[in-house]
């Protein structure tokens, strides 16, 4: 398991903005699909997989997507295939 390396603040700031890059592409997903627990990130996407009924890979690209085209937070994670 590969951790964000991100402190918590970060990830408040910018996970807002990611998260309303994510509901631009599925707007159906919830506060609680999308609540993200740093450590936690392989629940976020097994919540966002069961719900899109994506693939893990594509769930995984989407949020680097979404992240890298509103903030820093996408530089930041590692790539989607060790996630």
């Amino acid at each position: 398991m590969v951790d964000w390396p991100m402190n918590s603040l970060e990830i408040k700031g910018d996970w807002n903005m990611v998260k309303g890059k994510l509901r631009e592409k599925w707007a159906y997903l919830t506060d609680n699909d999308l609540e993200f627990v740093a450590g936690q990130h392989e629940e976020l996407y097994g919540r966002m997989q069961k719900r899109t009924g994506e693939t893990l890979e594509a769930v995984q690209q989407a949020v680097k997507d979404a992240a890298a085209c509103c903030c820093s937070l996408g530089e930041d994670l590692p790539p989607a295939e060790i996630i």
